[in-house]
């Protein structure tokens, strides 16, 4: 048997192309799900481009955002059963979710909102994978008291927009979220920030509501361009968490002075190192599911496009690299 699926051409790693592929043999912890819709991210561009940058051996399957029925159990997989709707972020380490079918470790997977359609589905995991982890395992903020003060750098992107109501939901915090244009500050409003404010000057901007420092930040996009702003805004012994990799050295001496805290937030890392709490990831989706059932957590679906083709894959990868994407783009087989 085969499966098909959506993968980076290694002669020509600029394109993607369609495969027939072996029907993947279920590891003891593995389950083996039908795809039924994929959400595309800015880590699916990323390891785009570095193939084209590196080149390639054999073809890329990329992918790491899903939601299907389980098809085939993994003799160690529990709490799993054939036929059960899921969702789940995947590991970057294999074969990605842009195929008919996909093996997955059940660690990693949780049983989707049964409130949420596939698309809907699909459009969450890794982001409130990210969000959730940067917040409450990072940055601690479900500990932190009602005159303590969250910044969003990103507040309307795929991250930003489950950071938001996951912070209004589970904290006392204040929360300001950058938005630089009249939709995505709406957008914003309506996930549950306090206030919106444009990440073109930070620092200028929260003084005009006088703000001169906050507690925390959660910095998702270009942590280069706002790390001066970064320095200056974190206040003495606050928190600053990134998910955006940097380019240049990053000034630690304002960080130093006030005995503030930097941490890294990589969804990837349980999965990739197989680490002794990897089921954690499992449990996170799952409370993500409950809220989402509970009326209290949106989807971020924003856009869908149809099919499991070259076509669809690309023109999602295109939306994404637009860089204004607002929510999350979907591709639905």
């Amino acid at each position: 048997m085969t499966i098909k699926a959506i993968a980076v051409d290694p002669k020509n790693p600029q394109q993607f192309i369609a495969l027939e592929l072996p029907q993947p043999e279920v590891g003891e912890n593995d389950l083996l799900v039908e795809i039924k819709a994929v959400s595309i991210n800015p880590v699916d561009t990323k390891v785009h481009k570095g193939a084209v940058k590196n080149g390639l051996e054999a073809p890329k399957v990329l992918g790491w955002d899903a939601s299907g029925v389980v098809k085939a159990v993994g003799k160690s997989a529990s709490g799993f059963s054939i036929g059960d709707e899921v969702w789940y972020a995947g590991d970057i380490t294999r074969s990605g979710s842009n195929a008919s079918e996909q093996l997955i470790d059940y660690r990693i997977v949780a049983k989707k909102p049964t409130s949420l359609n596939w698309a809907e589905a699909a459009a969450m995991p890794l982001t409130a994978l990210t969000a959730w982890e940067g917040l409450f395992e990072h940055l601690h903020i479900q500990d932190a008291d009602a005159d303590k003060t969250l910044l969003i750098v990103g507040g309307a992107g795929g991250v930003g927009s489950l950071a938001i109501p996951f912070a209004a939901q589970r904290s006392k915090v204040k929360v300001i979220a950058t938005a630089s244009r009249p939709e995505s500050a709406a957008w914003c409003i309506e996930r549950g920030a306090d206030l919106t404010v444009n990440y073109q000057d930070l620092v200028g901007e929260l003084a005009k509501h006088d703000i001169k420092q906050v507690d925390y930040i959660f910095c998702l996009n270009d942590t280069d361009g706002h790390w001066e702003a970064i320095g200056k805004l974190i206040a003495p012994l606050g928190k600053i968490c990134t998910i955006v990799e940097n380019s240049k050295p990053l000034d630690q001496n304002q960080l130093k002075l006030k005995s503030a805290s930097l941490h890294w937030e990589f969804m990837f890392t349980r999965s990739m190192y197989t680490t002794p709490d990897i089921g954690e990831q499992g449990k996170i989706l799952q409370q993500v599911a409950d809220l989402v059932d509970a009326g209290k957590v949106k989807t971020t679906l924003t856009d869908t496009l149809t099919g499991l083709s070259v076509a669809s894959i690309q023109a999602a990868h295109d939306k994404v690299l637009d860089g204004h994407m607002q929510g999350k783009v979907v591709v639905a087989f």
